[in-house]
């Protein structure tokens, strides 16, 4: 699969391109349900004293260290509990006691619902943020394309399979690499899309770890040509500061361009950006 490229000199020139998304805050808008579970996952064991506000939760996923929603709710419980002087470290003095994986599963009981075949949580609520069309221009321009999340591979084959009407799409998630910025799981997902070694990666992400991700693969492949392009989630386009902030937070971190909507990323945009 080829994408062409118009150039004065050559006429026609053949190049392969490949865009790897990423899901949650691109592919579909998270405003309503993992951040709104996150919330409600904080503020249930701080039982009702705090709950995140979407800029707490921005302000920590700015440190580029938390893609991880479960771990990014134990995060804010533990900075919270030690404003209130105890400690997290378990042989200190009043000792903050957290059990992980009660809070992810009260997570989930509030993402996904309490019944686990029929699903009925916050998930079943998220809006799309792209249609299959975008998709299908990508494919008949030649241009690979794959998906590596940190979601669980239920929830993000959910989205694309039975809302977004994908057959048996190119996915890495949770469970099978590490967490971003590793950029473990990006390398997976180009190696299973069957492209060039030398074609040009376009990585699409939503927040400081994706760039991150990008900045951390090419140390391990400098010499294929990389790229780390920024969509700004729906929650922080209500306001124009907001809005300004983030897109400077995303350029800080590495991103090349940044758009309000990943179907933004035109065949013509793609061209573009891997031409410099």
């Amino acid at each position: 699969m080829v994408l062409r490229v118009e150039t004065e000199q050559a006429g026609v020139m053949d190049m392969e391109a490949i865009v790897v998304f990423d899901i949650d805050g691109v592919i579909r808008d998270v405003g309503g349900s993992y951040r709104r579970a996150l919330a409600d996952t904080v503020e249930h064991f701080t039982q009702g004293a705090y709950r995140p506000s979407p800029e707490d939760i921005d302000a920590l996923k700015a440190e580029g260290l938390w893609n991880n929603d479960w771990e990014a709710s134990q995060e804010l419980l533990y900075r919270y509990f030690e404003a209130q002087g105890r400690s997290r470290e378990a042989t200190a003095t009043n000792p903050i006691r957290l059990d992980y994986d009660e809070l992810v599963a009260f997570f989930q009981s509030r993402y996904r619902g309490t019944d686990p075949t029929h699903w009925t949580g916050y998930i079943c609520q998220e809006p799309l943020l792209l249609r299959p069309a975008y998709l299908e221009q990508l494919t008949q321009a030649g241009i690979l394309w794959g998906f590596f999340s940190g979601a669980t591979t239920g929830s993000a084959r959910y989205i694309l399979e039975q809302r977004l009407g994908l057959q048996s799409p190119v996915l890495v998630a949770m469970e099978d690499a590490p967490g971003k910025p590793d950029p473990t799981g990006l390398l997976q997902t180009v190696r299973l899309l069957h492209g060039s070694d030398a074609a040009p990666v376009l990585y699409v992400g939503d927040t400081v770890a994706d760039m991150h991700t990008i900045a951390k693969v090419r140390q391990v492949q400098p010499d294929r040509p990389w790229f780390a392009v920024g969509v700004l989630p729906p929650h922080v386009q209500k306001t124009e500061v907001n809005k300004q902030a983030y897109i400077a937070t995303l350029q800080q971190a590495g991103a090349q361009v940044v758009y309000d909507n990943v179907q933004e990323l035109t065949v013509e945009a793609i061209e573009k950006l891997v031409r410099g």
